[in-house]
């Protein structure tokens, strides 16, 4: 179990934790000097013969020092609020008890301290303030011990209530990755750089690589202690001290606020959805993207924060928001998030993540609260998955899911009507009915295509997605694609999709126009008329031609010279008929043939060679008697 301290400063909290371990606490010489803890102690003791350390950590009660306090008191198992009794409630005890209750620390024991300084009234008078300040909140029922750490009066007592709170702490999940805050971080002789704080999810063994901080840097751990003895493998809900080594590793690279964490779950990001809530006692709404400090872990940071509900929270009040960070952090689905105000002089509110991964689009849409509805209602991924994938069009990420739950993906029990979309940039998952319904759409705008374009054979698929205004990611559209192909539900010809039973025609517009002109090319066989000379509007024919040349009626030779497909035949058995005997075919016999100039001839030549049943050999023509083309052409 780690217990942590709370409450106003000078109310005894270090001279408190040194009377039940036998430690003195502040261990600094400014602290000794001063009289006052300044940041986090440290202490380990058994509470009675034989059982397992207990770890304890010393906060700062100066308003000064919170943020010292607040690094702390994170994953401690239960909060030791202590009062004075010639104090009282102070201002930091109204504080530090806001805290922890935002950081959702299950247990609570209250320490009235001092006892031997003032009149039992007075001690009554305390415990009744103390009661009316915990009546609202988790901690009502929390016992509440009169002691000196003086003359020992109550300690005790307070020990027995420990030893008994220690025997129920729920033995806490060893799934999914470590995760570790780092607190502390310092050189031993002969052993290089440690760094401490408390395991907050996973577990770790000796020989392990770990990411460090928020540029990913791999380290390696050399061994580790756990609630101040040396092992193995240390786990959630630990104090841990880890030796570590790296590549050029330097003490000056390790800060506070750091984490260390399993190589897989390393995922620093700077934008959290989260489920806010503003303390009851502030004295003004929390205005729309106004600036914070954040701290999560033993991290303090500075951001704004985007209220997705409105643009004011009331106090007392809760809403989804979005924390916009200044610099990087890591996080999981859970993790607590305390806000403090711009000056850091007065803690606000705070709450839970829910994802880490928040998006910068349609972070208000109604799709979106559905989902942080959904994820602020169970913290089960498995259970929440489904309201996801409905509120989402574009899938899930499988790795992000993993890292936003700290939840491996080989331990998932996916439902039944989950599906895996492998794309080309990884997989997505989407409910299998919102999968087959994408489908259904993607035919219907196909339909509608062909309906719109009924001269084209089809789009091809990058201009399908932008038609279909498909919400899809390119990688998720082509998977789409793919399985609608090999159902036979769309076909492809070439480059270009179509419904099966799609015909390409022209329209009755163009039929009309068509009418007027084929007698002109039918009558000027070898030598067809140019766009020009065909004595109709000239982008409108050759609109028309161009039309034609798709669907295979027409071939454009040269821009706006055109020949009917039926020309174009008996071009070609022209051709394999000078080749007889010789598959070489000289310019000017194809010339003498054709009838025309040398410079018509050579231009219906190039279209062969595009067409690749000829190829240019110097001046001459060589037929390719191998090319389908040919073997196909009509006597």
């Amino acid at each position: 179990m780690i217990v942590g301290t709370a409450g106003h400063i000078d109310h005894g909290k270090t001279a408190l934790l040194q009377a039940l371990t036998g430690q003195a606490g502040d261990r600094r010489r400014e602290e000794r000097e001063r009289g006052m803890t300044i940041d986090l102690g440290y202490l380990y003791a058994e509470l009675e013969p034989g059982a397992d350390l207990t770890g304890f950590i010393d906060v700062p009660g100066h308003e000064r020092f919170t943020h010292n306090m607040l690094a702390g008191a994170q994953g401690i198992d239960l909060v030791l609020l202590v009062v004075a009794s010639d104090d009282g409630v102070m201002p930091q005890t109204r504080e530090h008890l806001a805290i922890v209750e935002l950081l959702g620390i299950r247990r609570a024991l209250v320490a009235i301290s001092k006892c031997d300084r003032v009149e039992a009234s007075r001690v009554q008078a305390v415990h009744e303030q103390i009661t009316n300040l915990l009546a609202p909140g988790p901690y009502a029922d929390a016992p509440q011990i009169a002691l000196s750490s003086v003359t020992g009066q109550g300690v005790d007592t307070l020990r027995q209530a420990l030893i008994d709170a220690q025997r129920d702490v729920l033995q806490r999940s060893l799934s999914g990755g470590f995760r570790l805050a780092i607190d502390r971080a310092f050189s031993v002789a002969g052993a290089g750089i440690v760094v401490t704080g408390t395991a907050v999810s996973g577990q770790v063994a000796v020989g392990d690589t770990l990411m460090l901080g928020p540029l990913g840097k791999p380290v390696r751990v050399r061994g580790l202690h756990a609630q101040n003895q040396a092992t193995e493998i240390a786990m959630t809900g630990q104090r841990v001290a880890l030796n570590i080594s790296a590549d050029r590793l330097a003490l000056e690279q390790i800060h506070r606020g750091q984490w260390l964490s399993a190589e897989w779950l390393y995922a620093p990001t700077q934008r959290l959805d989260i489920d806010l809530q503003l303390l009851p006692g502030e004295l003004r709404a929390f205005e729309h993207f106004q600036p914070v400090h954040v701290h999560i872990g033993t991290q303090d940071l500075t951001g704004r924060v985007a209220l997705l509900e409105g643009s004011s929270l009331a106090p007392g009040e809760r809403m989804f928001a979005q924390i916009l960070l200044n610099s990087a952090v890591q996080a999981v689905k859970g993790d607590p998030v305390i806000l403090r105000d711009q000056s850091a002089q007065r803690t606000l509110g705070g709450g839970r993540v829910l994802d880490p991964f928040a998006p910068t689009r349609q972070r208000r849409s109604p799709e979106r609260l559905a989902q942080l509805q959904a994820l602020n209602s169970t913290s089960q991924l498995e259970d929440v998955l489904p309201a996801l994938l409905a509120n989402s069009e574009t899938g899930l990420e499988p790795q992000r899911l993993e890292r936003q739950f700290n939840h491996p993906r080989a331990t998932w029990a996916l439902p039944a009507d989950v599906r895996l979309i492998d794309t080309r940039q990884g997989s997505l998952l989407f409910s299998a009915i919102r999968w087959e319904a994408l489908k259904v759409q993607l035919l219907e705008h196909l339909a509608r295509f062909h309906a719109m374009e009924p001269d084209q054979m089809g789009p091809d698929r990058d201009r399908l997605r932008r038609f279909a205004g498909s919400p899809l990611d390119r990688p998720a559209f082509i998977s789409l694609l793919d399985e609608l192909l090999a159902a036979g539900t769309i076909a492809a010809s070439g480059p270009w999709l179509h419904l099966p039973d799609h015909q390409v025609r022209l329209s009755e517009d163009d039929e009309s126009l068509w009418r007027k002109l084929q007698p002109r090319f039918e009558a000027a066989g070898f030598d067809p008329p140019w766009v020009r000379e065909l004595g109709h509007d000239e982008t409108a024919v050759r609109t028309l031609l161009r039309k034609m040349a798709r669907l295979g009626l027409l071939h454009q030779v040269v821009r706006d010279l055109f020949y009917t497909d039926t020309m174009i035949r008996r071009l070609a058995a022209m051709l394999l008929q000078l080749a007889e005997g010789n598959p070489v075919i000289q310019v000017s016999a194809f010339r003498d043939a054709l009838g025309l100039g040398r410079k018509r001839s050579i231009q219906i030549l190039e279209y062969f060679d595009r067409l690749g049943l000829t190829r240019r050999v110097g001046d001459k023509r060589q037929i390719r008697l191998d090319n389908a083309l040919a073997q196909q052409q009509e006597p």
